[in-house]
């Protein structure tokens, strides 16, 4: 079909609404696993406890958790009858964004704590030493391992931005009506969606526009991680611009 047939045949207003709502959901979902993971990561990080190994396994162990079983879960956690069933989230974004947040916080505290721990010991002693608090050391050792943490935040985003399984369960798939624009719908779900109905061409923009949006991703992060540091020996000025001037405490 010749591109302005193709354009003439898309509904360029439901494509817009399911892709911002992609968006909207995935990116709320990594800015949730993020707040969540970094401060977990440093804690885990910096303690030497037993059974830390076992720790560290569950959580590398969680980036595979099926998608299902987990859309399977919040659902019977926001059901009527279910712990989370008076706040009446079910079949809404936010409860999308919890399933999201859920699948994506093992692969983001998983890569960022594999950042944190790659960084130096050295650092955090010198940081200690240049009268750094706790909160300062890790905001050091933070600062150090960014473009490992950066990384894992787009690996979390491109987990969550490609999810299928526990969105449609939690979110019902649901358009409004009177303008076929998006309220739960998202570009994955809208695929399997199209492709059902035989709607070829609008099954293939949406294709496209996901397909851009995770090779976007996953091509930042493929740069990023080359760029991402080894470990390094820290040298006083360096703690002391990372703690803003700590040495002179």
């Amino acid at each position: 079909m010749p591109l302005g047939g193709l354009l003439d045949a898309l509904n360029m207003q439901y494509l817009v609404s399911i892709t911002l709502v992609s968006l909207y959901v995935s990116t709320a979902a990594v800015v949730i696993s993020t707040a969540l993971s970094l401060p977990i990561a440093v804690t885990v990080a910096f303690s030497d406890f037993r059974g830390k190994s076992v720790l560290t396994s569950i959580i590398s162990t969680g980036m595979g958790f099926p998608s299902v079983v987990i859309g399977l879960v919040v659902l019977l956690a926001l059901s009527n009858s279910g712990p989370l069933g008076d706040f009446e989230l079910l079949f809404t974004p936010q409860a999308m964004i919890l399933a999201q947040t859920i699948l994506a916080t093992p692969v983001v505290l998983s890569v960022s704590l594999s950042a944190v721990e790659s960084v130096g010991d050295d650092l955090r002693e010198a940081a200690y030493g240049a009268g750094g608090t706790t909160t300062d050391v890790g905001l050091a050792v933070l600062r150090e391992a960014r473009y490992g943490i950066v990384t894992a935040i787009l690996a979390g985003y491109g987990r969550a931005i490609s999810e299928v399984g526990s969105v449609l369960i939690v979110g019902g798939n649901i358009v409004f009506p009177a303008d076929q624009t998006s309220y739960t719908r998202t570009l994955t779900t809208a695929i399997t969606v199209e492709a059902r109905k035989g709607n070829v061409e609008t099954g293939l923009a949406l294709g496209a526009i996901l397909l851009a949006l995770v090779l976007g991703v996953n091509a930042l992060g493929s740069h990023l991680r080359g760029r991402t540091p080894g470990r390094r020996t820290a040298k006083s000025g360096t703690v002391g611009t990372s703690l803003g001037g700590g040495e002179n405490r």
